[in-house]
Order: structure tokens, then C-alpha cells, then sequence
């Protein structure tokens, strides 16, 4: 087989983070803003944030839940009254002190000293505060029970070493919401969220993702119990992508969420809050990319059909863009995922194959390059971004009568999804190793591998010195626990880690 020329200039293998920089850019999904940590999400990257948006919005109000929106700015004081909650966002948080601008005497601006805010006010970094405060006036007896908000919006948390999507200053999200009568209610809904996460994420997003409860150490600051999925990027590390929390009453008390039960007792509520954010795009393009840039799933992909006519600039391009008209209209009719096709006519002057190129970077799922001949001759050429090569190093295109295509679209597009995930799937699958001691995991992680997967071990769940003990004997390979998964096999054998008899399974790896 001849060398393909692939379109990105680094390849995943010789430099993975340089490699995601780079589809970055040639996807024009993002690119710096000029303010410290903070992106400018660009059409594309945009527009496949509000696929995700769109059916994930679907997906929680099929659940009951609505939507609300809650204050940018949140008191301190909403924070201090939840001491572990404050404590685990102190040092990211963003806060206002004044409210007003005055010239510095040389041109300049600074904070007036006379309109300093008499209680600072923090930039949203998490809603669970002040979500609490409204649910204390809203909530008055059993029957206000249970209530399920959601808010989409932007959060800001100071961080020290960002990436775009991964880990950035400011970012998207939903956030839920929830309120309960009881334990066993809150639980359910805590389990539910993350069922849909881990649905959504595999379905949508072709991503396999293990749904697991986080150890101890990684809980959200104040719950009780912390469910994640994580999922495995192509150099081998576990991306958090999605995480569904039971608070117990921690946060009901500091808010006074009461409720007045059916026999006239006042009882604190259970609540819950989940989440997922722009994090899940930087997930989609290390799971799905490849050498030549970004793959997007069909589901959530912008356009899931461009059509390039070759245009050359003279009459009978008319002709031919009237033919491609035609064939636009008629794949719109079409259904795919339970949604009309989307499809993009590409008129812009230039050379189809440059376009193309542009196209492929992006991940459309099909492409479409149409000449006059294929108008001619009722064909269209089509290119699948999944089998983007044939074994003769070119571009795999594959010829077929318009009306062939017209009926076989929407299967080419489910066919693409299905094919997206289980080639993730099985290298996820291949690359995660059962392991009975802990110097089979120093083994595992040797400096000499470079892209290592994860390991499955036993342990104890052990709390207390016993788990600070285990952290910090990861931390000196770099490495975390990630979640015990909900679906796994009964346990038996030792803890690699206490010796103790172990409970239950856990997932090791370096992460993002």
C-alpha cells in the first residue's frame, strides 16, 4: 500500500497533545480569546455543542425535570454557609468586589473606591447555593415534592493549567437540580441522571463510558456519594465526562429546604445535582479523530452531508448546481435518527478538492463531490469520513446512482454511528488490564510506555489514613482512581492495596 499523506501535520502517536491542538484549529472548533484561560468556540464547534445541547435537553425533559436559570453573581455568604462546599471551590473562584470604574488621573481605569460592594459577589462557579436559596421559598410541603430543575449556562472556575474544552476558565453546562422527600428518592434520581448521561454519551456520541461511583477522595465537595462516566481518549488517559451527585441533606440544612410532611412534620429535603459540559467535545475528538483531523458522530454533527459541485466557473455550472439542488432537497426529505437529514450545499468559489480537505478536518460524516459528468449521468461520488482511504492511499470515493444514494443515505449515517463507537469500544475494551498486586500497576505504568490504558483492581474502599495512604502512593506514578462501575463482577481476593479481603472493583489510570 502507498503512504498516505494525511492532512494534519502531527500524528496522534508522536505527539498526542500537539495532535489535539492542531484538529483544534484545522476543525475551526476554537481558538484563543485574548483572556487568560478563556476560548472563543467557533461555528463548528459551536454548532456541535448545540447538537449535544438540543438532544440532551431532550432527554431531561422526557425525565419531568424543567428548565430554569439562576443568578451569574451568588452572594458569599450563600457559600459560607456550606463549609466543605466552599472550601473545594476557594481557590478557583472568581469574585467582584466593586461596582463601578473611575479614571486613574493617567488615562487608565481603575475600581472606584467608593462603590466597593458591601457582601462580594462570586462568578458562578457551581449553582448548588443558590439553586438552594430559591428551593427554601418554593418548597413548603410534601406535595411540592419532588423538584426537578435544570439551568443551561456558563460557569467560570479559575483554573492554573488550562486546555481548550478539557480544562477551561470558563465553560457550558447544564446543571440539574433536584429535591426529594427522602434518601431513597434523591438516589433514584442520582442514578437516573447518570444512566441518561452514560446513554447519551454512547449513543450520541459513539463514546463508551464506564458509569461508576467515584472513591471517597473524589467526591464533589459536600455530597455524600459521587457517580461519574469515564470514558478512555485514544492516548490511553480517562476523561471525567459527566458526573451525577447525592447531597443528602448537607446542603438542605445550610439552605433550609424544608418540607412540611403528610402528618404536619417539618423534614429537611434530600437533594442532588448533576452535570456535563463543553468537556464532552474535547472527549468526542480524542475518542473519535484520527490523522486527518476530526470525526464527527452523525448525531451530533452539524451538517452530516456536504455536497461540493466542482464548480470551474463557467455556464453550465448552473446546470450543475441545479442538479445538486435537487439532490439536497431530496436527502432533506429523508430521516435519519428520527431527525430530517442535515445536509449543506457548499457553493463557495474555489477548488472542490480544497474544500473537501476542510470538510474532512471538521468530520463530516459524507461527503459529496459532484462534477458535471455525475450530472450528466444521474451519479454522485460519495466519501465516507469513517473509510476517509482505499488500499491505494486515495480518497475511498464511491460512485452510485443519485437516487441510490438518496435511499441509502440515512443508513450510510447510522451505519457510520454504530461503526464510530465500536471501534472505540474495542480499543477502550483492549486496553484495559486486570491486575492482582500493586507492582503489577508500577509495572503497568512503567515511564517507559507511553500511552498506557487503564488497569482494574481490587480493592477495600478503604477511608480515613488507609485512603490517603493510597493516594499518595498513586500520586507518585501520576495516576487516580477513577470509579468502581455499577455493572461489574462479583469480587473476590485480596485489596492490591491494604491486603484486606476487597469489596469491590476500581478503575486506575492518569486522567485529564
Amino acid at each position: 500500500m502507498s503512504a498516505i499523506r494525511h492532512a494534519l501535520s502531527t500524528k496522534r502517536e508522536d505527539d498526542f497533545a500537539l495532535w489535539y491542538q492542531e484538529v483544534i484549529s484545522e476543525a475551526e472548533m476554537a481558538e484563543e480569546s485574548g483572556v487568560r484561560g478563556c476560548m472563543v468556540i467557533k461555528p463548528w464547534g459551536y454548532g456541535i455543542w448545540e447538537r449535544m445541547q438540543r438532544r440532551m435537553d431532550d432527554r431531561i425533559k422526557a425525565a419531568g425535570v424543567d428548565n430554569c436559570y439562576f443568578p451569574l453573581f451568588i452572594p458569599l455568604s450563600y457559600f459560607a454557609k456550606e463549609a466543605e462546599h466552599v472550601e473545594g471551590f476557594a481557590k478557583e473562584m472568581a469574585v467582584v468586589t466593586h461596582h463601578r470604574l473611575i479614571g486613574d488621573g493617567e488615562g487608565g481605569l481603575v475600581p472606584d473606591p467608593e462603590a466597593k460592594l458591601e457582601e462580594p459577589l462570586i462568578v458562578r462557579p457551581t449553582s448548588e447555593t443558590v439553586i438552594g436559596a430559591a428551593m427554601s421559598r418554593w418548597i413548603q410541603s410534601w406535595r411540592d415534592l419532588p423538584l426537578l430543575t435544570n439551568q443551561w449556562a456558563n460557569v467560570v472556575r479559575w483554573e492554573m493549567r488550562t486546555r481548550m474544552f478539557l480544562r477551561t476558565s470558563e465553560f457550558l453546562w447544564q446543571e440539574g437540580h433536584t429535591a426529594h422527600a427522602d434518601r431513597e428518592g434523591a438516589m433514584e434520581e442520582t442514578l437516573r441522571a447518570l444512566e441518561m448521561y452514560r446513554d447519551f454519551a454512547e449513543t450520541e456520541l459513539a463514546m463508551p463510558v464506564i458509569a461508576g461511583e467515584k472513591p471517597e477522595n473524589e467526591r464533589f465537595p459536600g455530597a455524600v456519594a459521587t457517580y461519574s462516566i469515564e470514558a478512555m481518549m485514544q492516548d490511553g488517559k480517562a476523561l471525567q465526562a459527566g458526573t451525577s451527585h447525592y447531597l443528602g441533606t448537607g446542603f438542605a440544612h445550610a439552605a433550609g429546604i424544608q418540607y412540611q410532611d403528610s402528618e404536619g412534620a417539618q423534614q429537611y429535603c434530600h437533594t442532588t445535582s448533576w452535570g456535563t459540559s463543553t468537556r464532552m467535545i474535547g472527549g468526542l475528538i480524542m475518542t473519535h479523530g484520527d490523522d486527518d483531523g476530526l470525526r464527527v458522530p452523525p448525531m451530533v454533527a452539524p451538517h452530516q452531508i456536504v455536497i461540493l459541485p466542482m464548480l470551474r466557473d463557467k455556464p453550465e455550472d448552473a446546470e450543475l448546481l441545479a442538479y445538486c439542488e435537487d439532490l439536497r432537497k431530496a436527502l432533506v426529505g429523508q430521516s435519519a435518527f428520527g431527525e430530517p437529514v442535515r445536509v449543506l450545499l457548499d457553493k463557495r468559489p474555489g477548488k472542490a478538492t480544497q474544500k473537501r480537505w476542510s470538510w474532512v478536518k471538521k468530520g463530516v460524516p459524507l461527503i459529496l463531490e459532484i462534477g458535471g459528468r455525475d450530472a450528466a449521468g444521474g451519479q454522485v461520488s460519495m466519501l465516507r469520513r469513517d473509510k476517509l482511504w482505499n488500499d491505494a492511499a486515495k480518497a475511498n470515493f464511491v460512485g452510485l446512482p443519485k437516487d441510490d444514494f438518496v435511499n441509502r443515505a440515512a443508513g450510510e449515517l447510522e451505519e457510520i454511528q454504530s461503526a464510530l463507537f465500536e471501534e472505540a469500544k474495542a480499543k477502550r475494551d483492549a486496553e484495559i488490564t486486570r491486575v492482582s498486586t500493586f507492582a503489577e500497576v508500577e509495572a503497568y505504568f512503567a515511564p517507559d510506555k507511553r500511552y498506557p490504558g487503564w488497569v482494574e483492581a481490587k480493592w477495600a474502599r478503604p477511608t480515613g489514613d488507609e485512603l490517603e495512604a493510597v493516594i499518595q502512593k498513586l500520586k507518585a506514578l501520576k495516576l487516580t482512581m477513577r470509579n468502581t462501575p455499577l455493572e461489574a463482577e462479583p469480587v473476590s481476593g485480596d485489596c492490591i492495596f491494604t491486603g484486606r479481603p476487597a469489596v469491590e472493583r476500581i478503575y486506575i489510570a492518569r486522567a485529564y
